[in-house]
């Protein structure tokens, strides 16, 4: 039986976490035995919920011995990364995984140093590009992670738009496997407002996911009585949603894991990211039948029918408010939700993404 290491950033919930453990959950189905690896401990809210959701499916969880104090400008990510060595070496001992596949640059870094410290490592590497934005502070040895990751022919690329500014920083091709997701059966979330248009937010508390739009937004709209913002998530930017907590019209949440169950209780899914890989929340709103409402970014522009009514440009306030304010009200929501989840059910399938890295893994 084949083994296949899932090299993670964290057991967090996180789209390239999903990604990982969709991938990891058809091990038993494709006859491989599917392994997922911290390199960073996870210590979140979501983590416990995660390990037992992989446990279930058959999949070997490895937890890093150490978690992240704290955050800054990837300091103590990129040391981790490379003490990773010393203490994946043992699991390469014990386990001898024939694939291992990294998600994500501080995986990428670790697997990078791993076979540097210890050149016996070598089995097939398969990398995927999660994000059309790489390296971000950390320049310099991305560029020499790149040249490693290219010369063993590992990477693949979620989307369009991440195989486009790849090859524009990079210079080089990369296939493409789009991120599977799963359809799942939906349930009521219980602090809906009634009478009200209620949106939801949910996200990392980062610039990319556009948290300063986010805030902008949501404080012209507080007089507005039809709305309600449901946001949840946490992140380096906590302090700035926090300030949204008071506000007649939002309500601030932590991450819900399973949130992709409750979104069809909501009339929108609001994403004003900058950049993404593919957008994995757009996709679980089309399939719950939510329309979203999004900026015009990379990576989430793939996710959704060409001419998207429900999309800005720049994340341009005016068009927001114009959006929000006049668009919402005229267009024809059961129309635009029909063409979304149609739009998504053709492209991005669980079993179709897993089938594709299982060729990839047998090259």
């Amino acid at each position: 039986m084949m083994k296949v290491f899932h090299i993670i950033t964290h057991i967090d919930l996180g789209g390239a976490e999903r990604v990982a453990i969709n991938i990891a959950k058809g091990g038993t189905t494709h006859g491989t035995e599917s392994h997922v690896v911290e390199v960073i401990r996870g210590n979140s809210i979501m983590t416990e919920s995660l390990i037992k959701e992989m446990k279930e499916h058959g999949i070997i969880v490895h937890r890093a011995p150490i978690p992240l104090f704290f955050h800054w400008h990837y300091v103590l990510e990129k040391t981790l990364a490379w003490l990773f060595p010393f203490w994946f070496v043992w699991l390469w001992l014990r386990y001898r995984p024939d694939v291992i596949h990294t998600h994500t640059e501080i995986p990428d870094l670790g697997i990078f140093a791993s076979t540097k410290l210890f050149p016996f490592i070598k089995p097939r590497i398969v990398r995927t590009i999660h994000n059309t934005l790489l390296w971000t502070g950390m320049e310099c040895i991305g560029k020499r992670v790149e040249h490693f990751m290219q010369s063993n022919n590992a990477n693949v690329s979620i989307s369009s738009s991440v195989q486009k500014c790849y090859k524009e920083k990079y210079h080089a091709d990369t296939p493409i496997i789009y991120n599977g997701v799963e359809e799942h059966e939906q349930q009521p979330y219980p602090d809906i407002r009634q009478g009200k248009t209620n949106i939801c937010f949910a996200g990392r508390f980062e610039r990319q996911k556009g948290i300063d739009t986010l805030c902008e937004v949501v404080k012209s709209m507080q007089d507005n009585d039809m709305f309600v913002f449901h946001i949840f998530g946490e992140g380096s930017l906590q302090g700035r949603v926090d300030d949204l907590r008071g506000m007649p019209n939002v309500i601030v949440n932590p991450p819900l894991n399973g949130l992709s169950a409750y979104l069809s209780s909501f009339d929108y899914v609001f994403m004003p990211s900058l950049h993404e890989g593919l957008a994995t929340l757009s996709i679980e709103a089309s399939l719950a039948h939510t329309p979203v409402l999004a900026n015009r970014a990379p990576g989430l522009t793939d996710t959704l029918p060409e001419e998207w009514p429900l999309m800005v440009e720049n994340n341009d306030i005016r068009q927001w408010l114009h959006l929000f304010s006049d668009t919402l009200s005229t267009i024809d929501r059961t129309s635009v939700a029909n063409a979304a989840q149609q739009y998504a059910r053709e492209r991005f399938t669980i079993n179709k993404m897993q089938e594709e890295y299982l060729k990839i893994y047998n090259e």
